[in-house]
């Protein structure tokens, strides 16, 4: 089978031949269907995770079908069409696996970071922890959904959003175009927050009914203005520093929701915070259960993102324009 590896730090993907792997107990062999291209497999060759192990296979925004199981697994059936997520397993025996928190497990590894993911024809998951699809749900679309989507759909939900709630999304790449999207169809009020005008258009056809551009304006004033400021601030940029700017947009007893960030350190004055009894939240992508709620709300609505079909050759190029800053919604490795 055809593979993309990354050897180290800064070093470009290679693309490679190597044997079908063969599913162990408690696995199963996922013919790969479709892989997103996320901005944390930049930040892996970029070396922000320490942790990670080299070299690996990236890609953890993966759809397919399962072609074998190993010893044991008695579900998910061979011909099963399923996604896996970031997170590739935990240690399934501590209070937050117990509590169907997998996704804080301090055990837990990450699916194309410390265990090969989706840049491949074939990979293995633990079978626990992939995820069955909707019927009719288009794997080459809906694979962002197994990283972005929950993402911004968990977050959301972290954030405590309600009809009637003021959510600012910062950002309207991958995830933010689908927090945009999934607020909106929670009923939520929706503001878009960017760098320039360049993204205004596609934000209101997205449901946003504000557009704020931090090039002319103070994105904390603007928001303030804004019936009294968010609830919610979700931040779906890749930058400590935008997140910190908008704090003093949030409305008391608002949030400001981490999804997005960089190696910045996130500073941010305190007595605002006390005197209006606002709230810092890190959300991390989410636990298996999280991932059903989020393709179940998905298909009910009929979310999906926008997405560029490449092959497997031009994933790195993908990642280079990607790192570079460039727009124009999600790049899927499709396997045909």
């Amino acid at each position: 089978m055809r593979a993309a590896i990354a050897t180290a730090v800064d070093a470009p993907l290679s693309l490679i031949e190597r044997d079908v792997p063969t599913p162990g107990p408690g696995e199963v062999l996922v013919r790969i269907a479709a892989c997103g291209i996320c901005f944390s497999e930049v930040n892996l060759l970029r070396g922000h995770y320490t942790f990670a192990r080299f070299p690996v296979v990236p890609g953890h925004e993966v759809t397919g079908t399962i072609v074998a199981v190993g010893d044991g697994v008695m579900w998910p059936a061979v011909g099963t069409a399923v996604g896996a997520q970031f997170l590739y397993d935990s240690c399934g025996h501590c209070d937050y696996c117990v509590a169907g928190e997998q996704t804080l497990c301090p055990a837990k590894r990450i699916t194309g970071v410390v265990a090969d993911g989706g840049y491949a024809e074939y990979a293995v998951f633990k079978a626990g922890y992939v995820t069955p699809l909707p019927a009719d749900l288009d794997p080459v679309a809906g694979a962002p959904l197994m990283c972005a989507g929950i993402t911004a759909f968990n977050g959301l939900r972290q954030g405590g959003v309600r009809p009637g709630s003021r959510v600012a999304v910062i950002g309207t790449g991958g995830i933010g175009a689908l927090a945009i999207r999934y607020a909106v169809a929670m009923g939520a009020r929706v503001a878009a927050v960017g760098r320039s005008r360049r993204a205004e258009e596609q934000a209101k056809e997205l449901g946003a009914e504000l557009y704020i551009a931090t090039d002319g304006q103070d994105p904390a004033v603007a928001l303030k203005a804004w019936d009294g400021g968010a609830n919610l601030v979700v931040n779906a940029a890749p930058s400590t520093a935008a997140a910190a700017a908008t704090l003093g947009g949030l409305a008391p007893d608002g949030t400001l929701l981490l999804c997005g960030y960089d190696a910045e350190p996130l500073v941010l004055p305190a007595q605002p915070m006390v005197l209006n009894r606002l709230r810092v939240l890190a959300s991390p992508s989410g636990s298996p259960h999280d991932l059903r709620d989020t393709l179940a709300f998905s298909a009910a609505h009929g979310i999906l993102p926008q997405v560029t079909p490449i092959t497997l050759d031009q994933a790195p190029a993908a990642l280079d324009s990607m790192a570079g800053g460039a727009g124009g919604g999600r790049f899927v490795i499709a396997f045909g």
